[in-house]
């Protein structure tokens, strides 16, 4: 549901833009007010790259043709609580629309809604109630699950509602809707699986889960785990990630989608993205994959290296930079 600028509109793009930007604004005020937020701040810095080395490894959805990639909204709103998670993941999708040309600039605010907004606003709430407070076996497994596929499919039913907005491309919205719902499924099942093992390796490594105020003892240990582990994941085991298309992709091909020509903005946006990306599509210009290429690939290590580290300082950074801009428009506000 990762979605390029060609799908929407200048006005729908701009438009969920500026949506996420006031969810943003809004969250990070919330955000400064949590009794722990200063000890959140260094791990929104590894849990971002961990999830941007995760959505590098796109996994083979059997019998279908297609692959999908953790989304990591839920996982960063479990660990994280709802505020953060959306300053995270916006900071995942700056790096990779900036740096990697994966995602578009217009279409970052619908990507932000896709797979930040509907697992923190609804993903999580519905994750607390099936899941009692230190809850383990088969009923927090459960509660990772359904609220992971609700999350995935809302966020496939955002793709659907955007594009019918822009009216970008020639699409039977039933078939269409079938696709994108069905391939979607075992892709949030995926999701919930590897958010709930995430879930209780960050608590086993941290000795007891996230600390409470006043006892940030147990996230020193977490920190430079979870930082290796998305090193890890970014510089090797992306090697072995699925070539097949996304969720989105396959289902617009099954479809016969054709999209008419792009104007101005988004001729705009791609040339933005030409200059800024460094290596498109996660690997130098001139290396395309052949099919009998070997699965090491050193140009796909650097990415994932990059990313990691861009994202870590980009959300730590956000995170640093959140009690400051608090306390300077409360100061306006006084003196007006």
């Amino acid at each position: 549901m990762h979605m390029a600028d060609a799908l929407l509109s200048p006005p729908v793009g701009v438009a969920f833009d500026a949506a996420a930007g006031l969810l943003l604004a809004g969250a990070a005020r919330r955000l400064q007010r949590e009794p722990d937020y200063r000890e959140k701040v260094p791990v929104m810095g590894v849990l971002g790259a961990f999830v941007f080395a995760a959505q590098m490894m796109n996994f083979t959805i059997p019998g279908t043709g297609s692959s999908g990639h953790l989304a990591g909204g839920l996982l960063l709103a479990i660990l994280l609580g709802p505020n953060a998670s959306l300053i995270v993941l916006s900071s995942v999708l700056l790096v990779q629309a900036l740096f990697f040309a994966d995602g578009g600039l217009l279409a970052l605010g619908c990507n932000l809604f896709n797979m930040g907004v509907w697992p923190a606003l609804l993903g999580l709430p519905l994750y607390r109630r099936l899941s009692r407070e230190g809850a383990r076996g088969l009923r927090s497994t459960l509660a990772c699950l359904v609220a992971a596929v609700v999350s995935a499919e809302l966020g496939a039913l955002g793709v659907m509602v955007e594009t019918q907005l822009s009216g970008r491309a020639d699409l039977p919205f039933t078939r269409f809707a079938g696709l994108m719902l069905g391939i979607h499924l075992p892709i949030g099942v995926v999701e919930g699986l590897v958010t709930l093992a995430m879930v209780r390796f960050a608590e086993k490594v941290a000795r007891g889960g996230l600390p409470a105020p006043g006892h940030p003892q147990g996230r020193l240990p977490l920190v430079p785990t979870v930082l290796a582990l998305a090193v890890f994941l970014g510089c090797v085991g992306a090697w072995f990630a699925s070539a097949r298309p996304d969720g989105l992709e396959w289902s617009l091909a099954r479809v016969g989608a054709v999209l008419p020509a792009n104007g101005p903005a988004h001729a705009l946006m791609k040339a933005l993205q030409a200059r800024s990306a460094l290596l498109p599509d996660y690997g130098l210009p001139s290396s395309g994959r052949r099919a009998d290429a070997p699965l090491v690939r050193l140009d796909t290590s650097l990415a994932g290296a990059i990313g990691v580290l861009a994202v870590a300082v980009l959300a730590g950074a956000a995170g640093l930079a959140l009690p400051r801009l608090g306390r300077g428009a409360r100061g306006k506000d006084r003196a007006a």
